[in-house]
């Protein structure tokens, strides 16, 4: 039987009938303001909080703009300096703007080379701490590095292999191209990930409201139901089938 990762986040835990399979590198997608860099903190923080070492990658913010962010959101994590001072919970990061000066978008293999030292920086952090959960935000730096589609995808697909190399259990962000349900399309490198979970915002213009769908997870079951969430001073709140009055 396999052995399930809890994200802390209740009702999410429940879509994913138990939680993230061990050892599984699950993608996270979705528009601005989803709520994706947020919903991966949580994670790691409610693993760390288990005792369990959780690194943090930045590659689109400053991680200590990660870390500012995160207690603006949830305010009732009081503890978050104290987990990252035990380096139970460590945010670390590379400055977008000199990686994407770097190599962004250029064809003379600089970009690949780029990629690859991000990649070593990021197993160097995993191997000398420890970390058993981690969070890459985002996937999408990546995309804006390597114009060639083709060396992307590869890139991808040696970034999810080396991760699964090292025992961790991954939640990779990735920006959506349209925040709503009924125009998002598939990128064909997604599919690599052993999980998709995708939030977006569905409704009228005067009646938003946020809501997420788990598209697959390997190996395991899950929910088919589109579910509310709101974000809370407490964390990210996935509506029940009670309070969604089902």
């Amino acid at each position: 039987m396999p052995s399930f990762v809890k994200t802390g986040i209740d009702g999410l835990d429940a879509m994913l009938y138990g939680g993230i399979e061990e050892g599984n590198q699950v993608m996270l997608a979705g528009g601005p303001g989803a709520g994706k860099t947020l919903l991966s903190f949580e994670y790691l923080y409610k693993n760390a909080k288990m005792g369990i070492t959780s690194v943090f990658f930045a590659l689109e913010e400053d991680p200590a703009r990660v870390i500012m962010n995160a207690k603006s959101a949830f305010s009732d994590f009081k503890d978050i300096d104290q987990l990252i001072k035990s380096k139970k919970l460590i945010v670390d990061g590379e400055d977008p703007a000199t990686l994407l000066h770097s190599g962004g978008g250029s064809s003379d293999g600089s970009s690949q080379y780029e990629f690859g030292k991000v990649v070593s920086d990021i197993e160097s952090t995993i191997a000398s701490t420890g970390a058993k959960r981690v969070v890459i935000d985002s996937l999408s730096v990546f995309d804006m590095l390597i114009n060639d589609q083709v060396a992307y995808r590869r890139s991808m697909l040696a970034l999810v292999s080396n991760l699964r190399r090292l025992g961790v259990t991954s939640i990779l962000t990735a920006e959506m191209t349209t925040p709503e349900r009924s125009k998002l399309r598939f990128r064909t490198e997604y599919f690599v990930f052993d999980g998709i979970i995708i939030m977006y915002e569905k409704g009228e213009e005067d009646k938003r409201m946020l809501a997420m769908e788990v598209i697959k997870t390997r190996g395991s079951r899950h929910s088919f139901v589109t579910t509310p969430y709101d974000i809370t001073s407490k964390g990210i709140n996935v509506l029940s089938a009670e309070e969604m009055g089902l």
